[in-house]
C-alpha cells in the first residue's frame, strides 16, 4: 500500500473524531403549568451537534449494547431554577432546567437526558409568555 494513502487516511481518521460539532447550543425552552396564567420563555444551552458514529456490518455477530449510537451529550452542566410568574398559592411556581456548560460524544445516559426525539411535541406557548434571563 502506498504510504502516503496509509497516513492519509489515519490523518482523516483522527479529524473525523476531532471535528465532531458538539458544542453547547443556544436554545428556548417555553414552560407553563395549566394553574399559571403565563408561560415562561427560558434562554438556556444545550448540547447539541453532530457525533461520529460508525455503523457496523456484523450486527448479527454483536451484542445489542454494543451496537449503540454516540450522541452529543452533556460533560459538564448544572441546574438552575426559575420561577413561573401568575401561579396561585396552591401551584409550586418553580421550574429546574439544565445549563451545559461543555459537551462531549458518548452514550445517552437516561438520569438526565430525553434520549428520543419527539418529532410530534412542538416547543411553544399556549398563554401569554414572559422571557426570563438568567
Amino acid at each position: 500500500m502506498n504510504p502516503f494513502f496509509v497516513i492519509s487516511l489515519l490523518f482523516g481518521l483522527a479529524l473525523g473524531q476531532t471535528a465532531s460539532l458538539c458544542a453547547p447550543s443556544e436554545y428556548i425552552i417555553h414552560v407553563e403549568k395549566k394553574e399559571c396564567a403565563y408561560c415562561l420563555a427560558i434562554n438556556t444551552t444545550i448540547c447539541a451537534g453532530f457525533c461520529m458514529t460508525r455503523d457496523s456490518n456484523g450486527k448479527k455477530l454483536l451484542l445489542r449494547s454494543a451496537l449503540s449510537q454516540n450522541v452529543c451529550t452533556y460533560k459538564e452542566m448544572f441546574y438552575r431554577t426559575a420561577l413561573i410568574p401568575g401561579c396561585p398559592h396552591h401551584t409550586i411556581p418553580y421550574y429546574s432546567y439544565p445549563v451545559a456548560v461543555s459537551c462531549k460524544c458518548g452514550k445517552c445516559n437516561t438520569d438526565y437526558s430525553d434520549c428520543i426525539h419527539e418529532k410530534v411535541r412542538t416547543n411553544y406557548c399556549t398563554k401569554p409568555q414572559k422571557l426570563c434571563n438568567m
